[in-house]
């Protein structure tokens, strides 16, 4: 499989994807470099070849609409991940997190369908590939802490500042 991928700039820093022949996100995060987004991808779905595009159409629309104020932008733009089932599940609840409404990881489990599996939660959020499209930022620690993030505390407190 080929896949595409496109760097654009945001008031955090270089956010890059890489999609699917058919557009579906396999990773994205704030950096400029495939060496730290493709390790989080699942062998299952890693390409053969990657190429470089400066536009990926309404993926790339939709990352600078998110960054300029449009929250709900990144919302219905596909994403494809593999992992253990209860990964998968933590991964679609996530997308149904709103924006401006960040969760606690015991919320987090709860709405993954496992309320004891605060860790199991967590981890989810860790390996998730798809950053922003599966806003793992919009979980907290319990008090509101900013908790930990793949692309640095600050990039998380900017998201939920730029989502508040």
């Amino acid at each position: 499989m080929t896949a595409f991928t496109s760097t654009v700039d945001t008031p955090i820093g270089p956010f890059t994807t890489v999609v699917a022949g058919d557009g579906a996100v396999l990773a994205s995060g704030w950096t400029a470099s495939l060496d730290e987004l493709m390790p989080q991808v699942s062998a299952s779905l890693k390409p053969e070849e990657i190429k470089e595009r400066r536009d990926l159409g309404e993926v790339t629309r939709a990352v600078r609409a998110y960054h300029s104020g449009e929250l709900g932008a990144v919302a219905e733009v596909p994403v494809r991940q593999r992992a253990g089932a209860f990964t998968e599940q933590a991964w679609d609840a996530l997308r149904l997190v709103p924006a401006g409404q960040p969760v606690s990881y015991a919320r987090y489990a709860e709405l993954a369908g496992r309320p004891a599996a605060v860790r199991a939660a967590a981890t989810a959020c860790a390996k998730n590939a798809a950053a922003l499209f599966v806003p793992c930022h919009r979980v907290v620690r319990t008090g509101g802490a900013i908790g930990n993030f793949r692309w640095g505390v600050d990039a998380k407190r900017w998201l939920l500042e730029h989502e508040g």
